[in-house]
């Protein structure tokens, strides 16, 4: 997710640098009934206003502007001590989910998309560590009711550039490696690029064994249909052929924690006559025709998945997906940015793409410049999730100032939080990117995740308004 690697044109420089002067507190955006159909099947819509919460107001303390009745409190921050004692809290934050947790308390459960050049590593820890040589993993924040931090440890180790994923039916968080380093390059003594599922209340009930049935790949992100079991999966591939749609059929659907180690068929998704999903530009263009294709070889032994022969029809591929998840009877997935200019067959600055497995129908919900009329403030959407009004939350992953946007459900994009924290100077200001963002089981509080320097906040305010 840091990697977003795009050249951006001087326009959309342009536009990221008045907003950042301006704190990009203008009205909402009207996207003129886009994203209709994408809150329509959401059990938890409510009305939100017609432009989010207001402007943003600057935080005297530099860290998080929120709009007026917001408020922050920093939960972790890379270099802190664990509260376990395991060693410093890791660098570069990433994905992250919430689970209800017994007696009013909630678990999170927070990735580090650490390379083998990782600032702060994940600590080594006996029985929780994969790849004693990788820097990545997750750790997992308990909180009372009230709030309150009461712990903080390491849930998995040993794994590398833990991007995204996404939470299980039966409230386990499977975890992504966005890499395909094999044993022996990088220093690492073990193949990478697999998930893994965490038990954020109790990490040594899933210990750090790797799910090689659901690939091995450049994971991102991941969403589970709760009806079927289904798992489906990103790929965010750098470079050509780019990343693939995957679905993952387990032997054992909604088995509970451990069940998806009883393995599966992976299948990647073909949409017959659309090589690059980048060439369809129209908003509500509908493929009622989706094909499912079995992966070759899913462990990528000796060719990585996406430039495997699926034969003389070929493979669907798109540039940058990376936000996965599941909504009302769909699942919801995020193609960041596309530029013909590095091998996409058309431009665009995101896309958000619905499949409906029932009808096996895939739409194109929405579409983000530069030639349309819907232009996100920013640039790059990156992790999305549902928000308590039925809206989206959207973390922006590109340049310049960084934020967190709504889009509620007429429609319009508002800013909700903006990053202050400056990693590079005064003449070259650089913001770490927003990841990880999620709500608590209640609604009541948003987690969201500032990669680097890497803080977690908790973010609290009238969200029902």
């Amino acid at each position: 997710m840091s990697e977003n690697g795009s050249p951006h044109s001087s326009a959309a420089t342009t536009r990221r640098q008045m907003l950042a002067r301006s704190g990009a507190v203008g009205a909402g955006i009207a996207f003129t009934g886009a994203l209709s159909e994408l809150f329509t099947d959401s059990a938890a819509a409510q009305n939100l206003g017609h432009y989010g919460y207001g402007d943003l107001v600057p935080d005297p303390d530099g860290l998080l502007d929120l709009p007026r009745g917001f408020r922050y409190k920093v939960l972790s921050k890379e270099g802190d001590r664990l509260r376990s004692g395991e060693g410093p809290v890791p660098s570069n934050h990433d994905g992250m989910a919430a689970f209800a947790g017994q007696q009013g308390r909630t678990h999170l459960v927070r990735n580090h998309e650490n390379r083998n050049t990782g600032r702060v590593p994940v600590p080594v820890i006996d029985g929780l560590t994969y790849d004693p040589e990788g820097k990545g993993g997750c750790t997992a924040l308990t909180l009372d009711r009230s709030g309150r931090v009461v712990d903080e440890r390491v849930a998995i180790a040993g794994t590398a550039v833990n991007c995204a994923g996404g939470p299980t039916p039966w409230h386990t968080w499977l975890t992504c490696e966005e890499t395909e380093d094999k044993a022996g390059t990088n220093g690492y003594t073990k193949d990478h690029g697999f998930i893994f599922e965490v038990d954020g209340a109790d990490p040594r009930r899933t210990g750090a064994v790797p799910l090689t049935a659901m690939g091995r790949f450049q994971h991102e992100a991941i969403a589970v249909d709760p009806r079927r079991g289904v798992v489906y999966e990103t790929e965010d591939a750098f470079e050509r052929p780019f990343g693939l749609f995957y679905r993952f059929l387990p032997r054992k659907p909604l088995g509970g924690t451990g069940s998806l180690r009883a393995g599966g068929k992976l299948q990647a998704m073909r949409v017959p006559g659309v090589p690059d999903l980048s060439s369809v530009q129209e908003i509500g263009a509908r493929f009622d025709d989706v094909e499912w294709v079995d992966v070759p070889d899913p462990l990528a032994v000796e060719t990585p998945i996406r430039f495997q022969d699926f034969g003389p029809k070929g493979i669907t591929h798109a540039q940058k997906l990376e936000g996965c998840y599941w909504g009302g009877r769909s699942v919801y997935f995020v193609s960041s940015f596309a530029h013909a200019s590095q091998g996409s067959a058309a431009d665009h600055y995101g896309q958000i793409w619905r499949y409906d497995p029932d009808r096996r129908r895939l739409t194109l919900v929405i579409v983000f410049g530069p030639d349309t009329d819907i232009q996100l403030p920013g640039e790059s959407p990156d992790n999305i999730c549902l928000a308590p009004s039925g809206g989206l939350m959207v973390c922006e992953d590109g340049g310049g100032a960084q934020h967190v946007y709504g889009v509620t459900r007429r429609g319009e994009v508002y800013p909700m939080a903006r990053n202050r924290q400056n990693t590079g100077t005064a003449e070259d200001p650089q913001w770490g990117e927003f990841a990880g963002v999620t709500f608590s089981p209640d609604g009541r509080t948003m987690y969201v995740n500032v990669y680097d320097p890497g803080t977690t906040f908790a973010v609290t305010g009238p969200w029902r308004r």
